[in-house]
């Protein structure tokens, strides 16, 4: 492709891109699947790192994240972020009314505008000539953190406004995490054994904050916006006004708003949502009520931390009583094993609640949870269904203490516990039925096998039809096997052999990723490859020799070593052996190993390449460090030993030179390759 194909090829992908993107988050009615969007966009991220030229500042690829921060900056905020003072009953909502009217002259009359009270993290947007250049947090409300990197990625934000705008922009509003993905945040960090998020509020504010924009991405963000700073520059007298004009320019705005012309109408607005804010897709614990005429505003003022044209109505917490029915186990698609409260059916928080997580062994022992006992309930961060204790004065003495199981319920194997771990697991990773699914995702993924076209839907009828029992059994898949499937053509079928196929080649660190060994990502599997430099060398260690290997330590000791001694296990790895991956047979010197003994002129080094190189492809030029004894990384950072910068390098050769990297271009690299061929 010429560089005039990829100028064009990416102009394209960029429209595309942007389309599918409205009709996702703007329209809801998305018209192609999650994994074509994922092919375009990394078709597009390949062409921008082969092309930097053509990359523009809004480009799609901005959402996944890139180089991780040192710190963030400070932010000082033109006009400072206020907080909001707090309501909770009708007679402190009248007493404000009239503090109001007192301060109005008669003849005035101040009409309302009612917003649902987003459960968030406040940010502030800067927008020029239409393209977003900066954000940041409230803080103290005088002075935040430049968070710019990480809004990048919040997929509703747009990076470039609707229709034709000149001059500066400032915008605020609130970062949250929706219900479905909270309630799906803290599922994975469960299974994961990590502190759950206490609510959404804490979940945002802790992924916006993250120094890594890729954490952040993978969090899955979302934005609304409730305030123009200087509206009457851009015309807007009234606060109803500039929320219409805000949906116009394309920036999101929640729909649960109205006008209100009077304080009853700003009740009965309150009243409308007490229980319907239950049916959002984010979690509100208020009503925010402001003034609509914004010369008001100015008039009426603020005290030192809040505006007195506004104030915010709080809801009262829910909590209620119930019965424990009995506690069952429910496997994670990581494995982990869950005790599970069935409740007698309660209405809380605008849903009937019949069940409860109780997250670990160790939970059920400090709660002291039995079967039959008598229990509070709530949800927690207005979401997740929870006991917060037991009613011990109302025992009988018929109640039932819980006994974690010693074998997994989905599949019979034998489980386990780390140490220093809350969570028990299945270490059947490969034929369990409740980690199947995920676990074939995980090892088709881009990192792990790379099985183009082997998405989520197409994975669940695999299971669903027995199809697909171990994961192994995707190399005995044939293309009528696949054919009789949902929305699978012949060629399409063809196309997903074939990738299934082209797999087979895959080197030991990524097969290592595909596995799904806890903890065992990129990084540490390249370790792992490169110093035993064979599978079966790395079936027969020990923990305690993988505890010496640096970068691996004990915990990820402990567990690659329960992977290889699990029975399933072993028998899949015997089964893939049998269905040709090089990666099986490879021994130390052969396809898909390294050997980190072998001595070379990269021997201990790290070496990163940037930007475009002629005389090799980029695989080639990293297999060449990696026989000669090296490491070759994609990013930079201290441990980088040396940056081999193409044509047009961007971002990484800034970092390398901003950290002391030593950087050498094409011509020097090719010096150390030929001195290199000449001896050999």
């Amino acid at each position: 492709m010429t560089a005039d194909d990829s100028k064009h090829r990416i102009s394209e992908l960029y429209k595309q891109l942007a389309r599918h993107g409205r009709l996702y988050y703007e329209n809801d009615a998305p018209a192609i699947s999650d994994a074509e969007y994922d092919a375009m966009l990394r078709e597009l991220e390949e062409l921008e790192e082969a092309h930097p030229e053509f990359a523009k500042a809004d480009s799609p690829t901005k959402r996944v994240g890139g180089a991780a921060l040192n710190k963030f900056e400070k932010v000082k905020h033109e006009y400072p972020m206020l907080s909001l003072d707090n309501v909770f009953d009708e007679r402190e909502l009248r007493d404000f009314g009239f503090r109001i009217d007192e301060r109005l002259s008669a003849v005035e009359k101040g009409s309302f505008v009612c917003e649902m009270k987003i459960d968030g993290l406040a940010v502030s947007l800067i927008y020029e000539d239409g393209l977003f250049v900066r954000g940041s947090t409230r803080g103290d409300g005088k002075i935040g953190e430049d968070v710019t990197e990480n809004l990048r990625t919040v997929k509703n934000l747009p990076l470039r406004l609707r229709g034709t705008m000149s001059g500066r922009l400032e915008v605020r509003g609130e970062i949250f995490i929706a219900r479905e993905r909270f309630a799906e945040l803290n599922k994975i960090r469960e299974e994961n054994g990590e502190p759950l998020f206490a609510n959404p509020r804490n979940a945002a504010a802790g992924s916006l904050r993250q120094l890594d924009s890729k954490i952040t991405a993978s969090r899955g963000l979302s934005l609304f916006l409730y305030y123009v700073v200087v509206p009457e520059k851009h015309g807007i007298l009234k606060h109803s006004d500039a929320l219409r004009w805000l949906a116009e320019l394309g920036l999101p705005v929640q729909e649960a708003w109205a006008f209100c012309e009077t304080m009853e109408d700003v009740h009965a607005f309150i009243e409308k949502w007490r229980e319907q804010r239950f049916d959002l897709n984010y979690v509100t614990d208020g009503v925010v009520i402001k003034l609509d005429d914004m010369s008001f505003w100015e008039r009426l003022g603020s005290t030192s931390h809040a505006p007195r044209w506004a104030v915010a109505f709080k809801y009262p917490p829910e909590i209620v009583f119930t019965r424990v029915l009995s506690i069952d186990v429910s496997v994670g698609r990581t494995g982990a094993l869950t005790p599970v409260a069935n409740l007698e059916p309660v209405r809380v928080g605008g849903t009937t609640v019949q069940r409860a997580g109780l997250h670990n062994e160790d939970e059920v022992r400090r709660k002291d949870v039995r079967a039959g006992d008598r229990v509070r309930v709530h949800k927690a961060g207005e979401i997740i269904p929870e006991i917060v204790d037991v009613d011990k004065n109302a025992r009988s003495g018929s109640e039932v203490p819980f006994e974690m199981p010693s074998s997994c319920p989905a599949c019979g194997s034998q489980v386990m516990r780390l140490s220093g771990e809350a969570a028990v697991r299945c270490p059947n990773r490969s034929s369990c039925p409740a980690q199947l699914k995920e676990g074939l995702r995980h090892f088709a993924s881009r990192s792990g096998m790379d099985i183009r076209g082997l998405g989520d839907k197409l994975s669940e009828q695999l299971i669903e039809k027995k199809t697909v029992q171990n994961l192994a059994d995707l190399y005995s898949l044939t293309t009528s096997d696949l054919a009789e499937l949902d929305r699978m053509g012949e060629k399409s079928a063809q196309n997903l052999v074939g990738a299934i196929e082209n797999s087979k080649i895959r080197p030991l660190s990524a097969l290592l990723v595909a596995l799904g060994i806890r903890f065992v990502g990129d990084k540490v599997a390249e370790v792992l490859a490169d110093h035993f430099g064979s599978m079966e060398a790395l079936r027969s260690v020990s923990k305690d020799e993988l505890a010496l290997v640096d970068g691996i330590g004990p915990v990820i000791a402990s567990l690659v070593e329960a992977f290889f001694n699990h029975t399933a296990n072993r028998e899949l790895l015997t089964r893939l052996e049998e269905s040709g991956l090089s990666a099986m047979t490879a021994q130390a010197n052969g396809a898909g190993a390294l050997n980190p003994a072998r001595e070379g002129i990269f021997s201990g080094m790290t070496v990163v390449f940037t930007g475009e190189i002629s005389s090799f492809t980029r695989d080639e030029a990293e297999k060449l460090v990696k026989e000669q004894g090296g490491k070759a990384t994609k990013s930079v950072s201290a441990k980088t030993s040396l940056v081999v910068a193409g044509d047009k390098a961007g971002s990484k050769l800034d970092k390398a030179t901003a950290l002391g990297v030593k950087v050498i271009d094409e011509t020097e690299f090719l010096k150390m390759v030929s001195h290199l061929n000449m001896e050999g």
